[in-house]
């Protein structure tokens, strides 16, 4: 939830800017209030605990203490909605938010449609709106929901209500979103399941989803790397991705090299200057098509800018880019899925054709 995205998905406003940036934004007004929240354990739920619980997980720096799996459950930017489906946990989600910028992933459309929706966007509800769901859990990927300057319920205000806030792959400042390690998602499929009750349910997915990666290193070892260069568009400065956080990671798993990897950020501003001289040999280009109700530009037309200011590369003489739904580039099950992806684009031979 926070970089071309709202933190959502990336943001291409004036001129392909991301989302991510008031998200980033949002999560360091907000860190010093979410920091001291109270221990979560939702308020007037005090009958016996059941068997497992209760269970304690620690986020964002606070403890979350439940008494039981959680019931009625509210969604966050759609990587949170798509994990708990993942794991088989749709029939918990009382309300989500909207998704309209990519397709969905393979079967997981007709249980979006089932939920209520709770808010026209990315971004939860307003906070008299979303105080009112009483959601005994909330699911995100970073802090921009919780922004009381932009009129949203805070964490604190949601721990108070009894309505604990767990946000993905601890994206709850700027540092942490560049601190950020694949291995950050698998903690978070383990936290949900001691959350939901549903252990087992959560080792298997992480184990198929360690198969998968494992596949991946598999096919593409002893290739050489392919030189990338992932752009949110822009005709200069570039919206690219730095040598830190999720994207360059997933990069470097699929067999590739970022081409900034050098730039010590994530998503950042490039010069114009700095995209030519990198010479990239394929492009990862951040896809979605709305933005808080509003088109954005497409991936087609940010490729094209990019081929524009690297002329003279591989990457533009092939016209070679791949559309990485921004969905994919915040924490969340779909990451994980995202590598083989971008393997196969960038390894065509070593998968097949």
């Amino acid at each position: 939830m926070s970089r071309p995205s709202r933190t959502a998905p990336p943001v291409a406003a004036a001129g392909g800017r991301i989302v991510r940036r008031l998200l980033v934004l949002a999560a360091a007004l907000t860190l010093a209030a979410c920091s001291q929240a109270p221990a979560a354990r939702p308020a007037g739920r005090a009958a016996a605990p059941q068997a497992g619980f209760p269970v304690t997980v620690h986020n964002c720096g606070r403890e979350l203490t439940f008494d039981r799996p959680p019931a009625k459950v509210v969604t966050g930017y759609h990587p949170a909605l798509e994990t708990l489906l993942a794991l088989g946990l749709g029939d918990r989600i009382a309300g989500r938010t909207n998704f309209a910028e990519s397709p969905f992933l393979p079967g997981q459309k007709e249980q979006y449609d089932r939920i209520p929706e709770i808010s026209p966007t990315i971004m939860l509800p307003q906070k008299e709106v979303m105080l009112a769901q009483g959601a005994d859990f909330v699911l995100d990927n970073a802090m921009a929901s919780f922004d009381a300057a932009g009129g949203y319920a805070t964490v604190e205000e949601l721990d108070a209500a009894g309505s604990p806030v767990y946000i993905l792959g601890g994206w709850c400042s700027p540092e942490e979103v560049l601190r950020f390690t694949i291995d950050d998602t698998f903690t978070d499929l383990r936290n949900l399941g001691r959350i939901f009750g549903v252990p087992d349910r959560a080792e298997k997915l992480a184990g198929e989803l360690r198969a998968r990666l494992a596949e991946v290193d598999k096919r593409v070892a002893g290739r050489t790397p392919v030189r990338v260069l992932a752009t949110d568009g822009g005709k200069g400065p570039v919206n690219a991705y730095g040598g830190l956080g999720i994207t360059n990671q997933m990069i470097t798993l699929a067999g590739g090299v970022n081409v900034l990897a050098g730039v010590k950020g994530d998503y950042t501003e490039v010069s114009a200057e700095t995209i030519s001289a990198a010479r990239p040999e394929a492009l990862l280009v951040s896809d979605y098509a709305t933005l808080r109700g509003e088109d954005m530009p497409s991936s087609p037309a940010k490729a094209e800018e990019a081929f524009a200011i690297a002329r003279n590369s591989p990457a533009a003489a092939k016209k070679r880019y791949l559309a990485l739904p921004v969905a994919a580039q915040h924490p969340g099950y779909r990451n994980l899925l995202a590598v083989t992806d971008i393997a196969r684009f960038l390894h065509p031979d070593a998968f097949g054709r």
